[in-house]
């Protein structure tokens, strides 16, 4: 009796682990939605209220951080207990990471719009991109959520193409400044945030790879989408 109510209560400690990680995931994405729009509007009390309430990503990571920390120490976890553990510790540290990503966009939001500017930058690609990324963390935490791997490829190929979005902003901007020195200063800001945009995506598909390990067991890191393909869908 006592050991089906320790093994409860040891599933209960997973559970509220698992639910702190998708509140901090939704709470990134928000974050996310927020920057962009401040971006895009010209809203700098919107930048602001990003950049203040990425405290609160800060606090869920260590949160989730201490709480395995003592499962760890007090369960002393084996198998696939264990890989989950180590899923959700790498998971909180790329969804902190997007949270301090989506507070540079903030930022450079306020830089933006802070003074008259002679040029004003086409947020077009950005959204574009923007909406690709957002996508990608969806479809991560949905994976993570339902430990499900077959949506993870997905991920995988979608950022391939954030990485080519990128590369068209850069190469677009790279030819606005040559065409007029005018642009330099607002097409360098708005390539920083095209490159924080990317990170997310990376973060996002760094998700999407703990899961599989999770589930498979295998590490597809550093691998082909082709590679990822196989150990996730054999």
């Amino acid at each position: 009796m006592q050991s089906e109510h320790t093994s409860k209560q040891y599933d209960a400690e997973l559970e509220s682990v698992r639910a702190k990680v998708l509140q901090m995931g939704g709470l990134v994405e928000q974050q996310i939605a927020q920057a962009l729009e401040a971006l895009v509007s010209a809203n700098p009390k919107l930048a602001d209220e990003v950049i203040s309430n990425d405290h609160r990503v800060n606090a869920l990571e260590v949160s989730v951080d201490e709480d395995c920390s003592h499962i760890i120490a007090r369960r002393q976890p084996a198998a696939g207990d264990l890989r989950m553990i180590m899923m959700v510790v790498k998971t909180i540290t790329d969804l902190e990471r997007i949270g301090d990503e989506a507070t540079k966009i903030a930022r450079v939001a306020q830089k933006i719009y802070e003074s008259d500017r002679m040029y004003s930058p086409r947020f077009t690609e950005i959204k574009n991109m923007t909406a690709m990324t957002r996508e990608m963390l969806r479809t991560s935490l949905d994976a993570f959520a339902r430990l499900d791997v077959t949506k993870t490829v997905e991920v995988a190929r979608q950022d391939e193409q954030v990485d080519e979005h990128f590369r068209a902003i850069m190469r677009q901007l790279i030819t606005f400044m040559l065409e007029d020195p005018r642009t330099i200063s607002m097409s360098l800001e708005v390539l920083f945030v095209a490159k924080a945009i990317e990170r997310i995506g990376d973060h996002a598909k760094n998700i999407a790879e703990y899961v599989v390990y999770m589930v498979k067991g295998k590490d597809v890191r550093h691998t082909s989408v082709q590679e990822m393909e196989r150990e996730a869908l054999q």
